[in-house]
């Protein structure tokens, strides 16, 4: 009997709260003069001592919203809301996000920090089907401080040229493949073209005013158009048409010996880091 009075207390308080953040939408839908909800695009309820928001489906084209320096643990309230461009959340108590907003595709700017969030990779999921996104804040958040966090948002969130706001550079992409697509960089670096390490061999016979006189028997000419002036044994002048040929080498990273991602972030900040062998293949 106490468990089921507890739990209709729960059910009242939560019903209470999600009528307050009703009364806030009516207020400002009658300051604004809107009286459909289908032109409702924006809607600001920040720092409203909010614990629990109402469902806001009936506003199909939302398009800015804040809900930032509330008490919100958990942000439920965004099923249908396919249009929502801008989301303000930060300063909250948000603990999970699993669910809430990774079908809101047409995000370009999330603000969640000063929150939380513990949860690195089931936080960063919510983001990956968001090819818009473009401005992200997940700083002061306990997961913030999880190892190579930083590289880890900018491989599995592509589409992010803000995080925390830092600029995301060339290089630190570029770093994070390298971290977190060891097999692929190493199949890329494997069939690169490769490049010249020497210059190709002399084309031609080069004549000096000395040998204009000298004659050439035909059968010794063999492989000796490439060499001035020509050998007496066209042997060596297909050994040294051979020596000169252009060099190729290409050189790759061995990653097979740097530790995944998983195995790093065990690891304790003062382990030595490895760092990976650079292995070189020349050819002729």
């Amino acid at each position: 009997m106490t468990m089921y009075v507890n739990k209709m207390a729960v059910v009242a308080t939560s019903t209470n709260a999600a009528m307050q953040s009703e009364e806030l939408i009516k207020k400002q839908m009658e300051k604004q003069v809107i009286r459909k909800d289908v032109d409702v695009t924006q809607l600001y309820m920040a720092e409203s001592d909010l614990q629990v928001v109402g469902d806001l489906s009936r506003f199909k084209m939302l398009k800015y919203l804040w809900l930032n320096g509330n008490k919100l643990r958990r942000i439920n309230c965004l099923k249908f809301n396919y249009r929502l461009a801008e989301l303000y959340l930060e300063n909250n108590q948000l603990v999970d996000i699993s669910g809430a907003l990774q079908h809101l595709t047409s995000l370009h700017t999330i603000m969640l920090q000063r929150n939380q969030l513990t949860k690195l990779e089931e936080t960063v999921k919510e983001f990956k089907k968001m090819q818009s996104l473009k401005v992200l804040n997940l700083f002061s958040n306990p997961l913030a401080q999880e190892k190579e966090y930083r590289l880890y948002v900018i491989h599995h969130v592509p589409s992010v040229e803000l995080l925390d706001r830092a600029e995301v550079l060339k290089e630190e992409r570029d770093k994070a493949g390298h971290v977190y697509e060891q097999e692929w960089e190493l199949l890329k670096e494997s069939i690169a073209f490769g490049r010249r390490c020497e210059g190709p061999p002399i084309r031609g016979l080069t004549m000096s005013p000395d040998m204009e006189d000298l004659e050439y028997d035909p059968r010794r000419i063999v492989a000796n158009n490439f060499h001035s002036p020509p050998l007496e044994n066209p042997e060596d002048a297909v050994t040294d048409r051979a020596s000169k040929r252009s060099v190729m080498q290409y050189s790759v990273f061995d990653w097979s010996q740097i530790p995944k991602f998983e195995a790093r972030r065990q690891q304790e900040p003062t382990d030595p880091q490895p760092v990976p062998q650079v292995i070189t293949v020349r050819f002729k």
